[in-house]
């Protein structure tokens, strides 16, 4: 069973990855030496089975286990669904020595470790994710949030979890558009990180695509050790960290004027990492073929993308062209599985981006990519976006 250890000064713990360790969730808390009573925050969407799994293993170990439900969706992520956990949370009495289990995707994850890190000024959290974008993102690295009307993630705070437990077999039962949406994250580590894991996207896309168990478990624990580095280094979002951001200043806009929940997270990056590489090839970062290379894994999975009138001045390998969102079958390109609608007002964009954590002091700050495995992290003009924002379009 692959296993990652998270190094943290005053709070380290362990991402435990494999099969069959829903079964195994009790044993593995009370190894941390927690004790008190249990809340199992998931939703009623999810296969009774897995709950049912881990509230009978949480009891054979000897917890008091009470379940706290939230309905489905990125609209749970608000200030009137934590109010309401935190009335559940009252009602079962969990006191300072219980624990707060966050079973399901990033919105579960997100709202119960708000939670845990406010209910009676912190208690302990454990992260059980159950779909691939929550297993090699969200679940890691200790951010908890919820969402305001004008913007995603604005009211939150840093609290890491006593453990993450990251069973690969909940992935078969994951619809195939949460799982291409979770393939959107595991891409941006091979943008931001690490050519080879990149590469092996490419080389293992239809075998991600059909959630073969091997391959999924492999680029859970990459992903999970590339998000580990960065957090041992940068645990409060200081510096280094802001790469894990690629992507998601455009998508994190996106999501937010089109209405949260219109289109998935995953898209919603896949079109800002799309927005990112070719503002990179404008500002003479990235060469043009890697901008191609990324884009074309993105549509290879599924997942949608910015295309454009006129490729770049510099790029003279390919003329001007119309954009086209028909499947290229000699690429293995498929048509997306998300059909993104037009973009809005670029206006709107930029208000949305201004209010995003990642601007400071007004500016627009951009993760961008100079290579496959290489980035960095860029103040960049807003008109300098809205070029790209005005001539792209999204299929």
């Amino acid at each position: 069973m692959p296993r990652v250890d998270v190094a943290l000064s005053g709070s380290p713990y362990s991402i435990h990855i494999g099969s069959g360790l829903l079964d195994q969730v009790g044993p593995l808390i009370q190894d941390l030496g927690l004790g008190g009573a249990v809340a199992v925050v998931t939703h009623p969407e999810l296969p009774a089975i897995y709950s049912e799994r881990v509230r009978l293993s949480l009891h054979e170990a000897g917890f008091q286990v009470g379940t706290v439900h939230v309905p489905q969706g990125e609209a749970s992520k608000s200030l009137a669904a934590l109010e309401e956990v935190y009335s559940q949370l009252t009602r079962m009495r969990l006191d300072r020595r219980g624990t707060v289990v966050a079973l399901g995707g990033g919105v579960i994850g997100d709202l119960a470790g708000f939670a845990a890190a406010t209910y009676l000024r912190g208690v302990a959290l454990v992260q059980v994710p159950t779909t691939l974008l929550a297993q090699v993102d969200a679940s890691v690295g200790g951010k908890t949030a919820v969402d305001l009307p004008c913007g995603k993630n604005l009211v939150g705070a840093f609290h890491q979890p006593r453990a993450v437990i990251a069973d690969v077999d909940t992935l078969t039962t994951v619809p195939p558009l949460e799982l291409r949406s979770g393939l959107a994250e595991v891409v941006k580590y091979g943008v931001i990180a690490d050519a080879e894991l990149f590469a092996s996207l490419e080389r293992d896309a239809d075998r991600l695509t059909q959630g073969e168990s091997s391959a999924l478990t492999r680029i859970v624990a990459r992903s999970c050790r590339i998000k580990a580095d960065v957090v041992e280094k940068d645990p409060h979002e200081q510096g280094l960290r802001a790469i894990l951001n690629y992507g998601h200043t455009v998508g994190h806009a996106l999501e937010s004027v089109l209405g949260y929940g219109v289109i998935p997270h995953g898209a919603a990056v896949s079109v800002g990492m799309s927005a990112a590489a070719e503002l990179a090839v404008r500002l003479e970062m990235l060469d043009p073929a890697a901008a191609r290379r990324q884009d074309a894994l993105l549509r290879r999975l599924g997942l949608p993308v910015l295309t454009f009138r006129f490729r770049s001045a510099d790029d003279s390998a390919e003329p001007a062209r119309t954009p086209s969102c028909a499947s290229d079958p000699s690429s293995g390109q498929t048509q997306p599985w998300v059909r993104v609608p037009p973009l809005p007002p670029t206006s709107r964009f930029l208000e949305a981006m201004t209010l995003d954590k990642k601007t400071v002091g007004g500016r627009l700050r951009f993760v961008l990519p100079r290579a496959i495995g290489v980035v960095e992290v860029r103040e960049v003009l807003a008109d300098q976006i809205a070029g790209v924002l005005d001539e792209g379009i999204p299929c």
